[in-house]
């Protein structure tokens, strides 16, 4: 779980220095497939390992705080490792400790569990369901809670998401 973590703060890091230094980031390996509406897919090499993933920021982030870093939905393919379709949040804050994450797409409800600033589906039959959701709806919204007790609800655009999901997954050879 702590080998994940690490992947997934690195590909956060990799998010950013992708959106602020474009082609400077191609170079240290990270190479974006393109953009499809609303989310963004990318391509990089872990241990020598093709791996892929697609991003999206919230079009609309509600709370009580002042200031909060970097926010994401993230879906992760690393085919070398049998992980397909592996969903997490980037929430910009530290989540409250032992504390839950509840999105809901449409009419279904999903929980996340939480640590540090991640919140991550507690097998792959959930990332599976999520997934499926996610091609089907419009928009996902998600709750959570940060370790000052602050409540904040992402809502993300699921437009496009389809698209760089099945553009991922060609890159990834799946």
């Amino acid at each position: 779980m702590r080998a994940m973590i690490q992947t997934l703060r690195v590909l956060l890091i990799a998010i950013s220095l992708t959106a602020l230094l474009g082609a400077a980031a191609q170079a240290q390996g990270i190479k974006r497939i393109g953009d499809f509406s609303d989310w963004s897919a990318f391509q990089f090499s872990e241990d020598g390992n093709p791996a892929c993933y697609m991003s999206s920021e919230p079009t609309k982030a509600t709370g009580d705080y002042k200031k909060r870093g970097d926010v994401f939905a993230i879906v992760t393919h690393r085919p070398a490792e049998k992980r397909i379709g592996e969903v997490s949040i980037i929430a910009g804050y530290a989540y409250q400790k032992d504390s839950k994450v509840a999105v809901a797409i449409g009419k279904q409800g999903f929980e996340l569990f939480t640590q540090d600033d991640g919140a991550w589906a507690l097998d792959a039959a959930t990332d599976k369901k999520l997934v499926q959701a996610m091609k089907k709806g419009n928009r996902m919204v998600v709750k959570g809670t940060s370790t000052r007790g602050t409540l904040t609800t992402d809502t993300y655009s699921l437009k496009g998401f389809t698209k760089a999901y099945r553009a991922i997954g060609k890159a990834c050879g799946l």
